[in-house]
């Protein structure tokens, strides 16, 4: 049996928030990679972060993870042309 409801809009997005700003803090996405699931520019990131109570010191894994992101980005920014 399976039961199926449906999830009011903005209840929807504050989960998808919630779920986000958790594998952030959980280091399972980059801040970008954040920033692109939500939708959200760098500036907006770092305030849904500090509304979250989210503060790190970014270590030399977190900087390179965040430049192969930004990598990625750029090449298939590239790619299309």
């Amino acid at each position: 049996m399976s039961v199926t409801r449906d999830i009011p809009g903005d209840l929807d997005d504050q989960a998808k928030e919630a779920l986000a700003v958790e594998l952030y803090r959980q280091r399972k996405l980059t801040q970008f990679q954040l920033s692109q699931v939500l939708g959200l520019d760098r500036f907006e990131t770092d305030a849904l972060l500090k509304r979250h109570e989210v503060y790190y010191d970014l270590t030399a894994d977190d900087v390179a993870r965040e430049a192969e992101s930004l990598r990625q980005l750029r090449l298939a920014h590239d790619h299309r042309g």
